[in-house]
């Protein structure tokens, strides 16, 4: 490092950043942006996740994972029992990148741009920490709990043109329960079963329905597993591990409730904190997802706890009202009022109803506004 470089970095703010996972690394590997502060990965290394498939659609701000993407998707599809929506979009396409390679690439810029790595912190402290460790879960919380393999098949059974998001034709007695199908090409596909409820389910129910999947739905019985991964997410706004340091990533309120989508938000997240910093300045760390959207998340998983047999009439029937690029964009985060406006149309009313009047009398808003907005919404 050059003497003017450890001048400048001198003069900079020192920020930590407590672990090495996707929202530190991606922050960490846009260092050079930022002219004021700088950055510390702070990770003991004493574990090592699973890889695992992250899906995103692709977006403005998510240019560089996009390119990364192991496969993309200009299809997909949500299928239930009698019912098979496909939608398509050449502009947001459905993609896939690998965790593994996905901070593997953000570690060697962040290491370029001159960010540190030590297994703690300095004894002196930094001017700000960033805690990226994910929230504690409560109990009874929504999860998102899924389970799956990677498989090579001995002929051509996938449709490598289009993924299969939610298929619902699977066993629906713990909850909303569907298979979700990646084919990277006509033999090889990850196929996961992914169910919405407060507990987690035996690991024999997971493989039973991916292996009933392939079956009866793929056709096939004799394949080679070459990759198993699985995980659990918590489907609610969760408070930060330690309320003392400022959270970022899961912990900083960038997981999606409705959907556990959490990559594409987190970038979404890293963006902000660096258009908002400023010299001399913590950085600002705020929720990528509106209050509004936080309510509508919250009457949506309400439905889903208490009727998951809703779900796949839910999920055909958004489908079924937006167009590719519409869905897309609602899962990014993106839906503006008129897209608002065609899902409420197309949910079941009484149910959805119902779980708003529960959330009234719980007093769990402190903004009326919104839940005026939604009552006007169902009129």
């Amino acid at each position: 490092m050059s003497d003017e470089a450890s001048n400048d970095m001198a003069k900079q703010m020192a920020v930590d950043c407590l672990g090495a996972g996707c929202a530190s690394l991606s922050i960490a590997a846009r260092a050079s942006e930022f002219t004021d502060h700088h950055f510390t990965i702070i990770d003991p290394e004493t574990h090592k996740a699973d890889d695992h498939i992250w899906g995103f659609w692709a977006m403005p701000w998510l240019r560089e994972a996009s390119d990364g993407a192991r496969k993309q998707w200009f299809k997909w599809r949500i299928i239930s029992s009698d019912r098979m929506i496909e939608r398509s979009s050449q502009d947001h396409p459905y993609s896939a990148i690998h965790r593994y390679e996905w901070l593997e690439k953000c570690r060697k810029k962040a290491l370029a741009a001159g960010v540190n790595f030590q297994p703690e912190p300095a004894p002196k402290q930094a001017f700000q920490i960033l805690d990226s460790r994910p929230p504690s879960m409560k109990d009874g919380v929504m999860l998102q709990h899924f389970s799956g393999y990677e498989i090579t098949a001995d002929r051509d059974v996938f449709d490598s043109t289009t993924a299969i998001l939610m298929d619902f034709r699977c066993d629906q007695s713990r909850g909303m329960h569907f298979i979700y199908c990646l084919p990277f090409s006509a033999r090889n596909a990850l196929v996961e079963s992914t169910v919405f409820s407060p507990k987690l389910a035996p690991e024999p129910f997971y493989d039973s329905a991916i292996r009933r999947y392939l079956k009866e739905i793929i056709g096939i019985d004799d394949y080679r597993i070459t990759r198993r991964e699985k995980g659990v997410i918590p489907m609610a706004t969760l408070p930060p591990r330690d309320p003392n340091l400022t959270g970022i990533g899961a912990n900083g309120g960038a997981i999606r409730p409705s959907s556990g989508y959490a990559f594409s938000f987190i970038q979404k997240q890293i963006d902000q904190i660096i258009a908002s910093a400023k010299p001399g300045q913590p950085l600002t760390v705020k929720t990528p997802h509106s209050r509004f959207e936080l309510f509508m998340d919250g009457i949506f998983l309400r439905v889903i706890r208490h009727h998951p047999e809703l779900a796949p009439q839910i999920f055909t029937a958004m489908a079924d009202r937006l167009t590719g690029d519409e869905f897309a964009l609602f899962l990014s985060g993106e839906a503006g009022a008129r897209l608002w406006t065609k899902l409420v149309l197309a949910m079941p009313k009484w149910s959805f109803f119902c779980s708003l009047f529960l959330c009234d009398m719980a007093g769990n808003l402190d903004d009326m506004s919104v839940i005026v907005h939604y009552k006007l919404s169902l009129v």
